[in-house]
């Protein structure tokens, strides 16, 4: 059986949408899935065992120049790779009218979906063939698992899911020869940071404790904030520029993670390692970090990140026995 998962963005959503591939290929041998998806978050579907092709998509670029000559060939090209397979289910995880329209609506397959009462823009649903009723008051992990369950026709398991990519990502190299954390400490969104005095001093006091801090980051100004809180600490390191492979390679050999709600909180959690994700607008409990040992400390009613306190977060990294 071939498979083609509509599933573009975000970073978390991709993440999400794994522990039901892992849930279809335990249920069904045979079953193999493409994937279409933002080309930035192109890695992420291949690293799971039951993927066979990925199918980058640009709509956040296209949209730019929509009209443009080299756009509007890209928007033929990824139509004719897209077509050049039939296939016995198409699962649209996105529900949304965009991507229903560009990608679900033009792929040859029956097409499946949430209905209008619990896919993300209703009328996304106008596109599919079979439309299903999900529960919402669950998280999204266990939303789209219930998804794949009820378009491919088996029982969704009960268990917890299961993202199927740490042991790539812990097989690929030997184990790095010192004991660190990750601080990630970039997120979009400004109410969402933790504020720089809360990272210094929360470094300050794992000052005795023998372990490492590495720093990630992506754009230039986050580059910027990762020197302002390593200032002063010779035991945190600023990491280079990495890919998403290499931040997973790294983040798999972590003892543990600090993190802001952020894409790669969520691949810590895909990576079954313990993390500590500082929610301040955003409640965790539907789109929260899904999986073992994931911790999570809200802000107080103000919903403001920074009532957080740096010894809250390190009292919780203590209890973690790391």
């Amino acid at each position: 059986m071939r498979v083609l998962i509509v599933k573009t963005s975000s970073m978390g959503d991709v993440l999400h949408t794994l522990p039901a591939l892992t849930d279809a290929m335990r249920a069904i041998p045979d079953i193999t899935f493409d994937w279409v998806v933002e080309e930035g978050f192109a890695q992420i579907p291949s690293w799971h065992p039951a993927v066979d092709r990925v199918i980058p998509v640009a709509i956040r670029r296209w949209r730019k120049n929509w009209f443009g000559s080299e756009t509007r060939q890209q928007r033929c090209d990824f139509k004719r790779v897209l077509q050049s397979r039939n296939y016995n289910i198409i699962i649209d995880a996105q529900g949304l009218v965009k991507s229903a329209a560009l990608v679900t609506r033009v792929a040859k397959g029956e097409k499946h979906g949430m209905d209008s009462k619990t896919a993300r823009e209703p009328f996304a649903c106008w596109f599919f063939d079979k439309k299903h009723l999900i529960n919402k008051k669950q998280h999204a992990v266990e939303r789209i698992r219930e998804l794949f369950a009820l378009s491919l026709g088996y029982e969704k398991p009960s268990t917890q899911g299961d993202y199927a990519i740490a042991a790539r990502f812990l097989s690929a190299k030997p184990a790095l020869p010192e004991n660190y954390l990750v601080f990630l400490h970039a997120t979009t969104r400004a109410d969402k940071h933790w504020p720089e005095e809360r990272w210094r001093e929360l470094i300050g006091l794992l000052a005795s404790s023998g372990l490492k801090i590495k720093l990630p980051w992506g754009a230039d100004h986050e580059y910027h904030r990762a020197v302002r809180l390593a200032e002063g600490f010779d035991y945190v390191e600023v990491l280079p520029k990495s890919s998403l492979e290499k931040v997973a390679e790294i983040l798999a050999g972590a003892q543990a993670v600090v993190s802001v709600d952020t894409g790669l909180s969520h691949l810590t959690a895909a990576l079954d390692r313990p993390n500590i994700t500082l929610y301040g607008p955003t409640d965790p409990g539907l789109i929260g970090g899904y999986g073992q040992n994931q911790i999570a400390l809200t802000a107080d009613k103000t919903r403001n990140i920074g009532t957080i306190s740096a010894t809250e977060v390190f009292s919780a990294l203590n209890a973690l026995n790391i």
